[in-house]
């Protein structure tokens, strides 16, 4: 009913109905529950040719914001891009905070989630993208070593009483690739990233559904058993003779085990004219009848931010659901 009616922006009680395939009558009682708390407004009554004028309804994209933290590390710094967002998608504010790698920390975080949720009290769900594993909102293997074991989610649920996501950035960057190119159901995608300054990663999408694995795991092919320390890898990856080798060797291995329709590289190491090269190298590994759509995601942070802003409001929405099934 939600989701129909931020689609619908507005709409009259029959409208509603058709949209949900809901009968009238509950449509009613719905809308008078929202009406009451303040997610939809009611406008001027329907325009009529003869009949009794309908109430026409609308949808409060103001009534609750989310807030989006994008986590990046870095070599010199790593940073915090930031968006609070209302319930139609769209960003009331933004901005970003760089600091010292040694300071990048669940204090940081904790005092920027203070200032935003004191200047925009409506503020009702946080999404946390990070670069590293995340395990029941715990991030256990990351490129920053101040928030690996802490219980951030928690903190930040308990201070503020609003619900918390922390999910995998490639995650929410192919989460975010899926929902923006309205891939069909049974689609199988992976985007691969190589940035600079971190080890590679992968986010995976199977029948329409993020694979994260037993234990959130899945897509951390920096540990592919390649016989190559992590150290051995990240110098190899950064340097332009050794890139092309090491990657295809690592974009083979998710193409033997996931046969995906299609493969996206990206990150700051990722030119161009890399990503035929990069099939050519794969080719000695795969057959060709089984090698995916392999192209360049030009703008991977607003796939990422695009993933994070929608998964935050589908948990919004969860979460108030469940408040009104235990009134």
């Amino acid at each position: 009913m939600r989701q129909t009616l931020r689609t619908m922006r507005q709409g009259t009680k029959s409208m509603v109905a058709q949209a949900t395939g809901l009968s009238v009558a509950t449509c009613r009682s719905i809308l008078i529950d929202l009406l009451n708390a303040g997610e939809l407004v009611e406008l001027d009554m329907e325009q009529s040719s003869g009949g009794r004028p309908a109430q026409i309804y609308k949808y409060n994209e103001n009534y609750a914001y989310i807030v989006c933290l994008i986590v990046k590390a870095g070599i010199s710094h790593h940073s915090i891009t930031y968006g609070v967002v209302n319930l139609a998608g769209e960003t009331v504010e933004k901005g970003e905070l760089n600091t010292e790698t040694d300071q990048m920390n669940e204090g940081f975080i904790i005092q920027l989630m203070d200032s935003l949720i004191n200047n925009h009290p409506q503020i009702r769900a946080v999404g946390i993208g990070v670069p590293g594993a995340v395990h029941r909102g715990i991030i256990n293997v990351s490129d920053i070593p101040n928030l690996v074991n802490v219980p951030l989610a928690d903190s930040i649920r308990e201070r503020h009483g609003v619900e918390v996501i922390v999910e995998n950035d490639m995650n929410l960057t192919v989460y975010g690739l899926y929902q923006k190119q309205e891939y069909e159901d049974e689609e199988s995608i992976i985007v691969a990233t190589f940035i600079e300054g971190s080890l590679p990663g992968a986010g995976i999408m199977i029948d329409g559904h993020i694979h994260r694995g037993n234990t959130q795991f899945a897509g951390e092919i920096a540990f592919l058993p390649l016989g190559l320390s992590h150290d051995e890898q990240f110098m190899l990856l950064h340097n332009r003779d050794t890139f092309h080798t090491l990657a295809a060797r690592s974009v083979s291995s998710l193409i033997a085990v996931m046969n995906p329709e299609t493969l996206a590289l990206t990150g700051t190491l990722v030119q161009p004219e890399d990503v035929e090269i990069i099939r050519n190298e794969c080719l000695k590994y795969i057959p060709e009848m089984h090698m995916p759509q392999m192209r360049l995601l030009n703008d991977p942070d607003e796939n990422y931010m695009f993933g994070l802003i929608s998964m935050t409001l589908e948990s919004l929405s969860y979460s108030l659901q469940l408040v009104e099934k235990r009134r």
